[in-house]
Protein backbone atom coordinates (compact mmCIF):
# COMPACT_ATOMS: atom_id res chain seq x y z
CA UNK A 1 0.00 0.00 0.00
CA UNK A 2 1.04 3.60 -0.52
CA UNK A 3 1.76 5.13 2.86
CA UNK A 4 1.43 8.90 3.17
CA UNK A 5 4.04 10.57 5.35
CA UNK A 6 2.90 13.86 6.87
CA UNK A 7 6.44 14.68 7.93
CA UNK A 8 8.34 14.18 4.69
CA UNK A 9 5.48 15.24 2.40
CA UNK A 10 5.73 12.23 0.05
CA UNK A 11 4.35 8.73 -0.16
CA UNK A 12 6.09 5.39 -0.32
CA UNK A 13 5.10 4.52 -3.90
CA UNK A 14 7.55 6.98 -5.43
CA UNK A 15 10.39 4.45 -5.65
CA UNK A 16 12.14 4.52 -9.01
CA UNK A 17 13.62 1.23 -10.14
CA UNK A 18 15.62 2.72 -13.00
CA UNK A 19 15.92 1.48 -16.54
CA UNK A 20 15.78 3.08 -19.97
CA UNK A 21 13.82 2.45 -23.16
CA UNK A 22 14.62 3.83 -26.63
CA UNK A 23 12.38 3.47 -29.69
CA UNK A 24 13.01 4.48 -33.31
CA UNK A 25 10.55 4.25 -36.22
CA UNK A 26 11.84 3.53 -39.72
CA UNK A 27 10.07 3.41 -43.06
CA UNK A 28 8.73 -0.14 -42.65
CA UNK A 29 10.16 -1.19 -39.29
CA UNK A 30 10.63 -0.08 -35.68
CA UNK A 31 13.50 -0.72 -33.28
CA UNK A 32 13.09 -0.83 -29.50
CA UNK A 33 15.99 -1.07 -27.07
CA UNK A 34 16.02 -1.41 -23.29
CA UNK A 35 18.47 -2.33 -20.57
CA UNK A 36 17.93 -5.22 -18.17
CA UNK A 37 18.98 -3.73 -14.81
CA UNK A 38 16.43 -3.39 -11.99
CA UNK A 39 17.69 -1.27 -9.12
CA UNK A 40 16.67 0.85 -6.19
CA UNK A 41 18.97 3.50 -4.79
CA UNK A 42 22.49 2.07 -4.83
CA UNK A 43 21.31 -1.55 -4.82
CA UNK A 44 20.93 -3.77 -7.90
CA UNK A 45 17.86 -5.97 -7.41
CA UNK A 46 18.19 -7.94 -10.67
CA UNK A 47 20.38 -7.95 -13.77
CA UNK A 48 17.87 -9.70 -16.03
CA UNK A 49 14.59 -7.74 -16.13
CA UNK A 50 13.41 -6.63 -19.57
CA UNK A 51 11.59 -3.30 -19.80
CA UNK A 52 9.83 -4.28 -23.05
CA UNK A 53 6.78 -6.53 -23.32
CA UNK A 54 5.42 -8.16 -26.47
CA UNK A 55 1.75 -7.25 -26.86
CA UNK A 56 1.05 -8.47 -30.42
CA UNK A 57 3.10 -9.84 -33.32
CA UNK A 58 3.57 -6.25 -34.55
CA UNK A 59 3.59 -4.21 -31.34
CA UNK A 60 5.78 -3.83 -28.24
CA UNK A 61 5.23 -1.94 -25.00
CA UNK A 62 8.13 -0.35 -23.12
CA UNK A 63 7.64 0.53 -19.43
CA UNK A 64 10.06 2.06 -16.91
CA UNK A 65 9.59 3.59 -13.48
CA UNK A 66 8.17 1.97 -10.35
CA UNK A 67 8.33 -1.78 -11.05
CA UNK A 68 5.25 -2.59 -8.96
CA UNK A 69 3.14 -0.28 -11.12
CA UNK A 70 4.76 -1.72 -14.26
CA UNK A 71 3.58 -5.21 -13.28
CA UNK A 72 0.09 -3.97 -12.39
CA UNK A 73 -0.29 -1.98 -15.61
CA UNK A 74 0.96 -4.74 -17.93
CA UNK A 75 -1.31 -7.28 -16.21
CA UNK A 76 -4.32 -5.05 -16.88
CA UNK A 77 -3.29 -4.41 -20.49
CA UNK A 78 -2.84 -8.16 -21.10
CA UNK A 79 -6.41 -8.73 -19.94
CA UNK A 80 -7.74 -5.99 -22.22
CA UNK A 81 -5.81 -7.38 -25.19
CA UNK A 82 -7.24 -10.87 -24.63
CA UNK A 83 -10.75 -9.48 -24.28
CA UNK A 84 -10.36 -7.57 -27.55
CA UNK A 85 -9.11 -10.66 -29.37
CA UNK A 86 -11.97 -12.82 -28.09
CA UNK A 87 -14.51 -10.14 -29.08
CA UNK A 88 -13.17 -9.23 -32.53
CA UNK A 89 -11.29 -12.38 -33.50
CA UNK A 90 -8.04 -10.55 -34.26
CA UNK A 91 -5.14 -8.82 -32.55
CA UNK A 92 -5.34 -5.14 -31.74
CA UNK A 93 -3.56 -2.83 -34.16
CA UNK A 94 -0.65 -0.73 -32.95
CA UNK A 95 -2.71 2.47 -33.18
CA UNK A 96 -5.58 0.91 -31.23
CA UNK A 97 -3.15 -0.37 -28.62
CA UNK A 98 -1.72 3.15 -28.27
CA UNK A 99 -5.19 4.60 -27.70
CA UNK A 100 -6.10 1.85 -25.23
CA UNK A 101 -2.99 2.58 -23.17
CA UNK A 102 -3.80 6.29 -23.17
CA UNK A 103 -7.33 5.64 -21.89
CA UNK A 104 -6.04 3.24 -19.23
CA UNK A 105 -3.53 5.78 -17.93
CA UNK A 106 -6.04 8.64 -18.00
CA UNK A 107 -8.53 6.59 -15.98
CA UNK A 108 -5.99 6.60 -13.15
CA UNK A 109 -5.05 10.27 -13.54
CA UNK A 110 -5.83 11.20 -9.91
CA UNK A 111 -3.51 8.47 -8.58
CA UNK A 112 -1.45 7.65 -11.67
CA UNK A 113 0.75 4.70 -12.40
CA UNK A 114 4.34 5.77 -11.65
CA UNK A 115 5.39 4.54 -15.09
CA UNK A 116 6.68 6.06 -18.33
CA UNK A 117 5.53 4.15 -21.40
CA UNK A 118 6.23 3.78 -25.09
CA UNK A 119 4.44 1.77 -27.76
CA UNK A 120 6.33 0.82 -30.92
CA UNK A 121 5.51 -1.37 -33.89
CA UNK A 122 4.00 -1.39 -37.37
CA UNK A 123 0.84 0.57 -38.17
CA UNK A 124 -2.05 -0.43 -40.46
CA UNK A 125 -0.18 0.95 -43.48
CA UNK A 126 2.97 -1.06 -42.80
CA UNK A 127 4.91 1.96 -41.55
CA UNK A 128 7.03 2.05 -38.42
CA UNK A 129 5.45 3.93 -35.52
CA UNK A 130 6.45 5.08 -32.03
CA UNK A 131 4.07 6.54 -29.43
CA UNK A 132 5.39 8.22 -26.27
CA UNK A 133 3.39 8.99 -23.11
CA UNK A 134 3.36 10.91 -19.90
CA UNK A 135 2.07 9.16 -16.74
CA UNK A 136 -1.52 10.41 -17.15
CA UNK A 137 -2.06 9.29 -20.75
CA UNK A 138 -1.13 12.23 -22.99
CA UNK A 139 0.64 10.77 -26.01
CA UNK A 140 1.95 11.59 -29.44
CA UNK A 141 3.35 9.74 -32.41
CA UNK A 142 7.04 10.36 -32.96
CA UNK A 143 9.97 9.13 -35.03
CA UNK A 144 12.23 8.49 -32.04
CA UNK A 145 12.09 8.86 -28.27
CA UNK A 146 13.94 7.86 -25.10
CA UNK A 147 12.37 7.48 -21.67
CA UNK A 148 13.66 6.38 -18.29
CA UNK A 149 16.61 7.17 -16.06
CA UNK A 150 19.07 7.87 -18.91
CA UNK A 151 16.63 9.76 -21.14
CA UNK A 152 18.29 13.11 -20.45
CA UNK A 153 21.56 11.65 -21.76
CA UNK A 154 20.16 9.75 -24.74
CA UNK A 155 17.56 12.18 -26.13
CA UNK A 156 20.14 14.80 -27.21
CA UNK A 157 22.07 12.06 -29.03
CA UNK A 158 18.92 11.01 -30.87
CA UNK A 159 18.16 14.64 -31.74
CA UNK A 160 21.64 14.95 -33.22
CA UNK A 161 21.97 11.61 -35.00
CA UNK A 162 18.37 11.10 -36.17
CA UNK A 163 16.68 14.50 -35.93
CA UNK A 164 19.63 16.52 -37.27
CA UNK A 165 18.65 19.36 -34.94
CA UNK A 166 20.38 22.72 -35.51
CA UNK A 167 22.48 21.38 -38.38
CA UNK A 168 22.42 23.76 -41.34
CA UNK A 169 24.22 21.47 -43.82
CA UNK A 170 22.77 18.16 -42.71
CA UNK A 171 22.41 15.40 -45.26
CA UNK A 172 20.09 12.83 -43.64
CA UNK A 173 21.00 9.26 -44.44
CA UNK A 174 18.22 6.71 -44.90
CA UNK A 175 17.46 4.61 -41.84
CA UNK A 176 18.15 0.91 -42.14
CA UNK A 177 17.59 -1.86 -39.62
CA UNK A 178 21.30 -2.50 -39.13
CA UNK A 179 22.15 1.18 -38.77
CA UNK A 180 19.46 1.79 -36.14
CA UNK A 181 20.29 -1.42 -34.26
CA UNK A 182 23.97 -0.46 -34.11
CA UNK A 183 23.14 3.10 -33.09
CA UNK A 184 20.87 1.97 -30.25
CA UNK A 185 23.54 -0.45 -29.04
CA UNK A 186 26.20 2.30 -29.03
CA UNK A 187 23.86 4.77 -27.31
CA UNK A 188 23.16 2.35 -24.47
CA UNK A 189 26.86 1.58 -24.13
CA UNK A 190 27.53 5.32 -23.73
CA UNK A 191 24.62 5.88 -21.33
CA UNK A 192 25.67 3.00 -19.07
CA UNK A 193 28.98 4.80 -18.47
CA UNK A 194 27.15 7.76 -16.92
CA UNK A 195 23.87 6.41 -15.50
CA UNK A 196 24.18 3.88 -12.66
CA UNK A 197 20.58 2.74 -13.18
CA UNK A 198 21.22 1.61 -16.78
CA UNK A 199 23.42 -1.40 -17.45
CA UNK A 200 24.10 -5.15 -17.52
CA UNK A 201 22.60 -5.89 -20.97
CA UNK A 202 20.78 -4.09 -23.76
CA UNK A 203 17.89 -5.93 -25.39
CA UNK A 204 17.18 -4.72 -28.94
CA UNK A 205 14.06 -5.77 -30.85
CA UNK A 206 13.42 -5.10 -34.53
CA UNK A 207 9.75 -5.17 -35.56
CA UNK A 208 8.77 -5.53 -39.21
CA UNK A 209 6.34 -7.43 -41.43
CA UNK A 210 8.18 -10.69 -40.68
CA UNK A 211 7.68 -10.40 -36.93
CA UNK A 212 9.94 -9.46 -34.03
CA UNK A 213 13.66 -10.24 -33.92
CA UNK A 214 15.34 -9.75 -30.51
CA UNK A 215 19.03 -9.72 -29.64
CA UNK A 216 20.97 -8.98 -26.44
CA UNK A 217 24.38 -7.34 -26.02
CA UNK A 218 26.46 -6.81 -22.85
CA UNK A 219 26.78 -3.47 -21.07
CA UNK A 220 28.61 -2.36 -17.94
CA UNK A 221 27.75 -4.59 -15.01
CA UNK A 222 29.28 -2.56 -12.16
Amino acid sequence: KAVVSTQSGHYGRDAQNGGTVVAVAGEDFSVVGCDTRLSEGYSILSRDVSKVRKMTKSGLLGCVGFHGDVLTLTKMLDAKMKQYKHTHGKDMSCEAMAQMLSSTLYYRRFFPYWVYNMVAGIDNNGKGCVFSYDPVGSYERETYRACGSASAIIQPLLDNQLGYKNQSNANPAPLTRDRVRTMVRDIFAAASERDIYTGDEVEISVIDANGIDTQRFPLRSD
